[in-house]
């Protein structure tokens, strides 16, 4: 049996669980799949809307050479590669619709100004003014603490994109998340939303929605092209006032960490920031696991916001190349002393009082810089005060009224509580 049948059958069998489950984006319905025997599978109904960037096709041509911007060039034809800078992106949880926000972490975590230890969780429940809060043993033990709060958000220990996983928030359902989670209301229906910098959504994304292996198949580049296709489509989203997107093929296939793969992080890193762009906006780059036939068009693709409206990417420095010039040809401030400074004299020029001898400089007038004392850092930090004063449990929860959400604290991933918090430990 030809190796290329061979390669072609084992690709469209690991294809067959991602159909089964894409949906389409933009309503279109998911396809069926049936084989028999030793052959390869067949189409029954189509796998996908046919719009974009055809998965099957982006293989294909990777493995006959082509890179990932000639592969989107073909699909996406009219449009323009750009790179915006990284931004934040709220997504719809939809598995928790109407549920409760139920999270914990293996490192701790930061909820209505306290510290929630491993070992505890955190439930939030949204308010018209924020979440109602309540701190437990585990996901389903003793109650430790109940309250309300005005910042309906659920922070990790630390900070910023591409942490450890391990820092990450942990539903008590199991799924990981990077970024923070937060509860808002949607009339009267609770929703979940994970805010998270899209740099760290795309390493969910990519590999919930393409074979990872593909990359050891002669397929990197594929992997190249849905990452910046899946990134253009996330930020051209803008589904609902909460959320830009949400967690299924409704829209993007979003499992958190889970299914994060080395092969697809360096796809999204490879291209971080690239987006496709369409008269000067967003392009909507809708794609599928579709057979690659038909014309590609982008006449039926819709767009998002200005490329204005995003911050342009910084321009990365190469470290190879220096980066001093002489301030002479470069600096229009930059005078010669030796025609401006009357104390200035040059030392290479003999003292005519005595020949032969170099005339030393005059003597700058330099105070001695003072160093500030270095902060204890540690100090600052620590929670030792509280070991043994823990917080008093605060008031029962409030019932509140449907409203919007708040926003977090920061406009990327949110900055934790800046200043000392109780680390609460329950009662003895």
């Amino acid at each position: 049996m030809p190796n290329g049948y061979l390669r072609q059958r084992r690709r469209r069998q690991r294809l067959l669980a991602l159909s089964l489950a894409a949906g389409t984006l933009g309503g279109a319905t998911a396809g069926l799949l049936w084989a028999l025997p030793d052959r390869e599978y067949t189409f029954a109904a189509s796998p996908g809307h046919g719009r974009g960037l055809s998965q099957n096709g982006a293989f294909d041509r990777a493995v006959g050479g082509n890179t990932a911007e000639t592969i989107l060039a073909h699909y996406y034809p009219g449009a323009a590669l750009d790179t915006v800078a990284s931004t934040p992106i709220r997504v719809r949880l939809m598995g928790l619709d109407g549920k409760t926000l139920d999270v914990e972490s293996e490192t701790g975590l930061y909820v209505a100004g306290r510290r929630v230890v491993p070992g505890q969780a955190a439930h939030l429940t949204p308010t018209a003014t924020g979440a109602d809060v309540t701190i437990t043993r585990g996901c389903d033990g003793a109650v430790l603490w109940e309250g309300t709060t005005d910042d309906p958000y659920a922070y990790p220990l630390e900070n910023g994109a591409n942490r450890p996983i391990a820092e990450q928030l942990e539903l008590c359902e199991g799924s990981n998340y990077r970024g923070v989670l937060g509860v808002t209301l949607d009339g009267n229906e609770s929703r979940v939303i994970n805010e998270v910098d899209i740099e760290d959504y795309l390493r969910g994304v990519v590999p919930a929605e393409m074979v990872p292996n593909w990359a050891d198949e002669g397929g990197a580049e594929a992997l190249r092209a849905q990452a910046i296709a899946a990134r253009s489509y996330a930020l051209a989203d803008q589904r609902y006032s909460y959320a830009q997107t949400c967690d299924t093929t409704d829209c993007q296939a979003y499992p958190g960490t889970d299914r994060e793969d080395a092969r697809t992080t360096t796809a999204v890193q490879s291209t971080a920031g690239q987006v496709l762009v369409y008269d000067n906006h967003i392009l909507r780059a809708e794609y599928s696991a579709a057979p690659d036939a038909g014309t590609p068009s982008i006449d039926n693709l819709e767009v998002g916001p200005a490329l204005s409206e995003f911050q342009s990417a910084p321009t990365l420095v190469d470290p190879t190349v220096p980066t001093y010039t002489d301030p002479s040809t470069t600096d229009p401030t930059y005078t010669d002393p030796s025609t401006t400074d009357p104390s200035y004299a040059d030392p290479t020029l003999t003292d005519p009082a005595t020949p032969g001898v170099a005339t030393a400089p005059t003597p700058r007038d330099l105070t001695e810089a003072v160093t500030p004392p270095l902060i204890k850092a540690l100090e600052m930090l620590s929670n030792a005060p509280y070991f043994a004063n823990p917080v008093t449990p605060g008031p029962p929860l409030n019932p509140g009224l449907p409203g919007n959400m708040a926003s977090p604290s920061t406009a990327s991933t949110p900055t934790p509580p800046t200043t000392s918090v109780p680390l609460f430990s329950g009662p003895a």
